[in-house]
């Protein structure tokens, strides 16, 4: 019996429709990014219909039905984009207008020679998990919010060491002396869980990394486990405060009154790719990785 690999990339749904429905988003503040939504939107109407233009995020995308959208800026686009559509997750073509852009695949010219083919649905849809983060009070939930890259769990004044109970489908599995604590997706684990020291995870897989953030003991080491865990975190000291920080935003602060969960969320963010993506090929290129590289291959 053959099965199916649920990461595995997916034909597009408007393959075959005469113009599919576009989203042309991005931030509108950045260097660019106007005048390319300017031409994109000259060029588009040949192959697709222009849904909607937001380039100040004042939208609520979840609201609006289209078949994909283009974001023009960088990561943190992406990721504002993926926060505002919600349980309503379409795919996304990312264009880099900024540095890095590890999920901002294509480059302004490419997308522009891409169009015809996007629209077409000549290309691939690959999914990620997403995570769920609820802060919990009294057993109540008092703050949620859906995110693609990490929950972290970062101090303020006192600037002093926590420590921070880490629950794993309600079983203690270890307390970290810490300035805090990432839960990344493999989407995440090449941002802020890099920079703790984390590992890289293929980006398409199901799991969670969990990574402290200078901890005390030499011992604690990040943790990578399957995606159908449930995290709990408890913060230990009546007199500390930390602040739940989901994608870059502030979600809540906490005190030993909280509980903070962790989990897979239900919908999957949708990156566009041409049928060329190498995964490995983006690492190489986007984060410099060195080695000598025999390009006759």
């Amino acid at each position: 019996m053959t099965t199916v690999d649920p990461a595995s990339p997916k034909e597009p749904p408007w393959a075959g429709k005469e113009k599919p429905r576009v989203l042309l988003l991005g931030a509108g503040n950045r260097p660019h990014v106007e005048e390319e939504a300017e031409r994109l939107s000259h060029l588009l109407p040949k192959y697709a219909d222009i849904v909607h233009t937001d380039l100040a995020w004042e939208a609520d995308l979840s609201e609006i039905e289209a078949d994909f959208a283009i974001v023009l800026g960088g990561d943190g686009s992406i990721l504002g984009a993926a926060r505002s559509m919600g349980d309503q997750q379409i795919p996304i073509v990312g264009v880099n207008m900024g540095k890095l852009g590890f999920l901002a695949a294509f480059t302004p010219e490419h997308v522009v020679d891409q169009l015809a083919c996007l629209c077409a649905g000549e290309c691939q849809i690959i999914e990620h998990m997403m995570l769920r983060c609820r802060v919990l009070k009294d057993d109540e939930v008092i703050a949620e919010r859906i995110g693609l890259n990490e929950m972290a769990l970062l101090g303020g004044p006192p600037f002093q060491i926590r420590t921070i109970d880490l629950y794993v489908d309600t079983q203690l599995a270890t307390s970290y002396s810490c300035d805090g604590l990432i839960i990344s997706t493999p989407v995440g684990s090449t941002a802020h869980n890099l920079s703790a020291g984390g590992p890289i995870l293929r980006a398409d897989l199901r799991a969670f990394v969990v990574s402290p953030i200078n901890p005390h003991t030499l011992t604690m080491r990040s943790v990578v486990d399957t995606g159908d865990r449930c995290f709990e975190m408890h913060l230990r000291g009546s007199d500390k405060t930390m602040s739940v920080v989901v994608d870059g935003r502030v979600l809540s602060p906490i005190t030993s009154d909280h509980r903070v969960r962790v989990d897979q969320a239900q919908p999957r963010f949708k990156l566009v790719a041409m049928h060329d993506h190498n995964y490995y090929r983006t690492l190489r290129e986007k984060l410099g990785w060195g080695g000598q590289i025999d390009h006759g291959r």
